[in-house]
């Protein structure tokens, strides 16, 4: 059979598969078992537990579960909360300042947490009831959270990102070091549109919210800073070539646990039992994911589903702008059903070479891809973030939510053309740092 027929057929029967309710990780098993047993014989099966076991073993994996502890132990604290309101106290009398209060506590928790919907719930239980009660639309006050939440992909330390450097052997402190730049850049531009709007809306009232003391401001800060501390100390001791990124990941984890049970005094065996049993469950879901498209990648390969992909692709005379705008609308509809994470695993060992071959950097791209999923986290049908913020504020009707977030995924879009135009924004801060690549 020809092999690009073939790849159709495993991409219809793996949509199929997915959309059956199963895992992601147990439908990309059962979708390589089936094509493996029929094209190679029942033989080849013997070969998906070295396989499996074999994408594991990858020491890089070990900066995951350490990553999401890091975040957990913040997501059960009151940091969130803090954070808010620590940013509300110093930006009080700023024209929007509520909402950009909001924008500005979403970006620096998601960069805590990595956790998209954990940012969400955190930031929003506390926000989106204050903007609504200071006038701020209802769109604006849960579009802006839900968007906000997405930052937590992008904005380092990502595990997402680890993902995308483990399955394209690229480097995961460069990735980190290309989302910085992007990731401010999205938050500009959310609060501009936030800001616009609420202006727009000519609800004056919302343009001031009293004021605060000097020691009032003040003394909410010895709460945040150590958290802010850490993320600063990850950051310098991965690139300062202090540590590598599993190792300040245990690090991280560690200290992040450590302020959890000494400021916010979280002692209780139950609630430290919960984080680990939390980041276990998340990690092995992870895992299980990537070990899993290991094998559908090695059964794509061996059917040579990929490199037949690869060649189509290079012998088609197009301009290698007309081919990244197929790549985007590809990502994006892919990130409307499945997680980032999956995504990244299955499209990117695939469309890497493509990417190369057309002469596009792999660090850019990984950060185009990166606000492709941003944009299915706010996007129907699956929208997880949606569905958060419909939970935490179940009176405002998921059609406001989703229409409220439109114009933030407008501007993931301008983001990803400004990234086109100026590949220097997500390529300029790796390079000053570690050098150019080779």
């Amino acid at each position: 059979m020809d092999p690009l027929l073939l790849g159709a057929i495993v991409a219809i029967i793996t949509i199929v598969v997915l959309f059956s309710g199963v895992s992601v990780a147990v439908g990309l098993l059962i979708v390589s078992a089936l094509f493996l047993i029929v094209f190679d014989g029942p033989r080849s099966l013997e070969l998906m537990p070295e396989i499996l076991f074999g994408k594991l073993d990858n020491f890089a994996l070990l900066s995951i579960p350490m990553f999401i502890i890091m975040g957990a132990s913040i997501a059960s604290t009151r940091a969130g909360a803090d954070l808010y309101e620590a940013l509300e106290r110093w930006l009080t009398r700023v024209p929007g300042g509520l909402v950009i209060s909001n924008l500005g506590a979403c970006a620096l928790f998601a960069a805590m947490s990595g956790s998209s919907p954990a940012t969400c719930a955190a930031i929003g239980k506390m926000g989106i009831p204050e903007m609504r009660k200071r006038g701020y639309p209802d769109g604006v006050a849960a579009g802006s959270i839900a968007a906000g939440g997405t930052l937590g992909i992008l904005i380092p330390p990502s595990v997402t990102m680890i993902v995308y450097g483990i399955a394209t052997e690229t480097s995961i402190g460069r990735l980190f070091l290309a989302g910085v730049l992007p990731g401010l850049m999205l938050v500009a531009l959310f609060m501009a549109w936030s800001l616009y709007s609420t202006w727009r809306s000519g609800d004056a009232g919302v343009l001031s919210a009293g004021s605060y003391t000097w020691r009032q401001r003040l003394e909410i800060l010895p709460r945040v800073l150590p958290f802010l501390a850490i993320i600063l100390g990850v950051l310098y001791a991965m690139y300062g070539g202090i540590a590598t990124p599993s190792e300040t990941a245990a690090v991280g984890a560690l200290l992040c646990m450590v302020i959890a049970m000494v400021i916010y005094q979280l002692w209780s065996p139950s609630a430290i039992w919960t984080i680990l049993r939390d980041s276990t469950r998340e990690s092995v879901m992870i895992l299980f994911i990537i070990a899993a498209a290991g094998v559908f990648s090695y059964m794509l390969s061996s059917l040579f589903i990929t490199q037949s992909i690869a060649e189509w692709i290079g012998t088609l005379d197009v301009n290698r702008w007309v081919l990244m705008g197929a790549v985007n609308v590809f990502l994006l509809i892919a990130g409307f059903f499945l997680p980032p994470v999956a995504v990244i695993l299955m499209a990117a060992p695939i469309l890497l070479p493509i990417i190369t071959t057309a002469g596009f950097d792999p660090i850019w791209f990984a950060v185009v891809l990166t606000i492709n999923m941003e944009i299915g986290l706010i996007s129907p049908p699956v929208g997880l973030n949606l569905y958060v913020i419909n939970g935490i504020a179940p009176d405002i009707s998921l059609k406001t939510i989703l229409m409220g977030s439109l114009p933030f995924v407008a501007c993931m879009v301008i983001a990803i053309v400004l990234l086109c135009i100026f590949p220097g924004i997500a390529t300029w801060l790796p390079d000053m740092v570690m050098g150019p690549a080779l």
